[in-house]
């Protein structure tokens, strides 16, 4: 064979490289959750792992939500005030941000949150339980491992994280309310009057959608990553790398398919 035929197959192997490992992936994937979701239907019931996982997903990222959603809410309000000045349209600021955050910045970065947070946490901790085998130990022990460890965390999420974009659009709607009305002077009633002539319940409903499909696709993906860890601490840190990557990256190309589905839908 001659150089310049091995010079092609040797650009071609890491291509055909990370084919695979996307196919793997996707495989993997979609047959994983598939299971966990059959196996939430199945007894025995775990409520407390159930309750366990709402309680890590939801109830500890209250914090860390609120604080990012305060801040996005207040940053909102200064760019838009200072933009509508401009044009002396500085009262529709209310509503402006209010649309802004129900239909898009809640829902992608309390899911980002969650996906720093308890993204990690679950593929770190999954992994940590493959590579020193006591997933095969739960299994030996006659006990699913996908519904003991899987399942309830995926139903949290689904749960969890719409509750959690809640949170992050009351808190940055009062971030809105300090900077616009208390900081730069803006009338309060114009700006509550501004927010009903402009958000209207679908915003609220289009961002609920997006945060459920997130929170799934956060879970899943995590769960996933850590369960299917190999290679001892290193195989461990490279799944959760991944994890945390590859749940930011589909929320970003889910968000848009859903933005465009969700407006397809609402037009006449």
């Amino acid at each position: 064979m001659s150089k310049r035929a091995l010079s092609i197959f040797g650009w071609l192997q890491p291509v055909a490289d990370s084919a695979v490992y996307w196919l793997e992936n996707v495989g993997h994937l979609v047959s994983l959750t598939a299971k966990t979701i059959v196996w939430l239907v199945r007894p025995p019931y775990r409520i407390s792992r159930f309750l366990g996982a709402m309680d890590f997903i939801g109830v500890q990222s209250i914090f860390i939500v609120g604080l990012t959603g305060i801040f996005s809410g207040m940053v909102l309000a200064l760019q838009m005030t200072y933009a509508l000045r401009a044009f002396s349209a500085e009262g529709r600021v209310g509503g402006i941000v209010a649309v802004s955050l129900f239909r898009e910045m809640a829902p992608v970065f309390s899911a980002i949150m969650v996906t720093a947070r308890v993204g990690s946490a679950t593929a770190a901790e999954l992994g940590n339980m493959r590579v020193t085998e006591q997933i095969d130990a739960i299994t030996t022990m006659g006990v699913s491992p996908i519904q003991f460890l899987l399942s309830p965390r995926l139903l949290a999420s689904v749960v969890m994280v719409p509750l959690l974009c809640v949170l992050y659009m009351s808190v940055g709607m009062v971030g809105a309310y300090i900077v616009a009305v208390i900081w730069l002077g803006g009338d309060p009633g114009v700006f509550a009057q501004s927010i009903k002539d402009i958000a209207v319940p679908r915003d609220l409903f289009m961002g609920l959608v997006k945060a459920a499909v997130f929170g799934f696709l956060v879970s899943a993906i995590s769960c996933r990553h850590g369960f299917f860890a190999r290679g001892g601490a290193k195989g461990v840190g490279l799944a959760t790398t991944r994890a945390v990557v590859e749940s930011c990256v589909a929320i970003l190309i889910v968000n848009y398919a859903l933005t465009q589905l969700l407006i397809d839908l609402d037009a006449p």
